[in-house]
């Protein structure tokens, strides 16, 4: 429990951060004043001045923020230089490094930079994951688990071993070959040996002349050995496996009784495995699957949205803080790769939301700059202002209802 609430916390964490550093270093680059850059959320700690940015320390320990000169506008500044001795200073330092008297382009890669950030974060932790091992479909059949106490485990048989062969033995009664019964002599026709007499076996059953033959099956997929093993139930039948390279037979009993969930060998079988990509290829991998999802994200949530407007039940579409902490709890279970995943995937969901042009967004605030870019006009800023603080209310509203749901599915399991 501790250990998922780190790992939640953390991973808000480091979202934000890296979100509100997009915003720090382009606003930087820019030439814009940012007046504090907080690690953490208010109230402060403490803080130290570097140059013209405050960095302080807070006392809620989830991601942080930047505070830019000049970003809720004109008003902002005309309060601010009420109190400013040097009013020729400020007003040049309004010109050349307020937020709000930037160029259209400019304002508008600050803006977009916390979005870039979670995209490249989420790039660089898939691709990374690329590169410790993802499972991939193939047209083999291998051993993902194998159960305690079970035939499998017994046998030998290991994880990650490939089952490639089934092969069984056969007693077959050799009806197309002439029978020699007790007593005859036998003629060799190939040589000039005469065998003269043929003696019954002790114990015979019929006198008869048996064969043992071999049947093999080539294992294609998981239903096609699920189907052969149940024929040979209680028999001893041979897999061919291939393990590092090699090929090698196990023998095994699959047994008539077993377990309901574990079958008759006792082993999770899988069309997929392990592959590791080298590290010249992982990025590559990582961008086609950040898109892709990216891709599943934008209609998943246009889905949540219009189920939204139209008064439809959203159920398990939405995720809040609760649900979030439970998928959290499940990566940690599942180790390091798991929340690594759920970091991208989140880092992804956080840039996608984020850009959305919705007051109170960082899309938002993109929408009310690319009007001006359009129409040359700016919104007046206490407008713009009431239309964010409007806006902020609705998303909190929405986070409590989110929240809700988390608490009604939690209860009702």
């Amino acid at each position: 429990m501790f250990l998922t609430a780190l790992v939640f916390l953390l991973i808000l964490s480091v979202l934000v951060l890296v979100h509100e550093i997009g915003h720090f270093v382009a606003a930087k680059k820019m030439g814009i004043k940012v007046e504090e850059f907080g690690f953490g959320l208010p109230p402060k700690i403490f803080g130290i001045r570097r140059g013209e940015t405050t960095y302080s320390v807070n006392w809620l320990p989830i991601g942080g923020f930047v505070k830019l000169f000049g970003e809720e506008g004109e008003e902002e500044i005309k309060n601010q230089k009420s109190k400013i001795k040097n009013k020729e200073k400020f007003n040049l330092e309004i010109k050349n490094k307020a937020f709000y008297t930037r160029p259209v382009w400019q304002r508008t890669v600050v803006l977009v930079a916390g979005v870039a950030m979670n995209f490249l974060l989420a790039i660089t932790v898939i691709s990374y994951i690329f590169t410790q091992g993802v499972m991939v479909p193939t047209d083999r059949v291998h051993i993902e688990k194998i159960l305690a106490n079970s035939p499998a485990e017994r046998a030998g048989l290991k994880e990650k071993d490939i089952i490639k062969k089934f092969k069984v033995q056969s007693s077959k009664f050799k009806s197309d070959e002439k029978i020699i019964k007790t007593g005859e002599d036998l003629i060799n026709k190939d040589t000039s040996e005469v065998t003269r007499r043929v003696y019954p076996v002790r114990g015979s059953s019929d006198g008869g002349v048996n064969s043992i033959q071999v049947e093999e099956t080539e294992i294609k997929n998981g239903e096609q050995l699920i189907e052969t093993t149940k024929k040979h139930l209680g028999e001893e039948v041979t897999l061919v496996i291939e393990r590092g390279g090699q090929e090698l037979g196990i023998a095994i009993v699959p047994r008539k009784d077993y377990p309901k969930d574990e079958g008759p060998m006792g082993v999770v079988i899988s069309r997929y495995e392990e592959k590791k990509y080298p590290f010249w290829q992982a990025p590559v991998m990582g961008m086609k699957e950040s898109l892709f999802i990216s891709k599943e994200l934008v209609w998943g949530i246009g889905k949540t949205i219009w189920k939204l407007i139209s008064f439809q039940p959203v159920g398990k579409d939405v995720a809040g803080p609760i649900g979030i902490a439970q998928m959290t709890g499940a990566a940690v279970r599942s180790g390091e790769n798991a929340v690594l995943e759920l970091l991208g995937l989140l880092s992804l969901n956080l840039a996608i939301v984020n850009i959305l042009p919705f007051p109170a967004l960082d899309g938002g605030r993109l929408l009310f700059v690319l009007i001006e870019g359009i129409t040359g006009k700016k919104i007046k800023t206490h407008w713009e202002r009431y239309i964010h603080q409007f806006g902020m209310i609705i998303l909190l509203a929405l986070m409590i209802l989110v929240t809700l749901n988390d608490l009604v599915r939690v209860f009702s399991k």
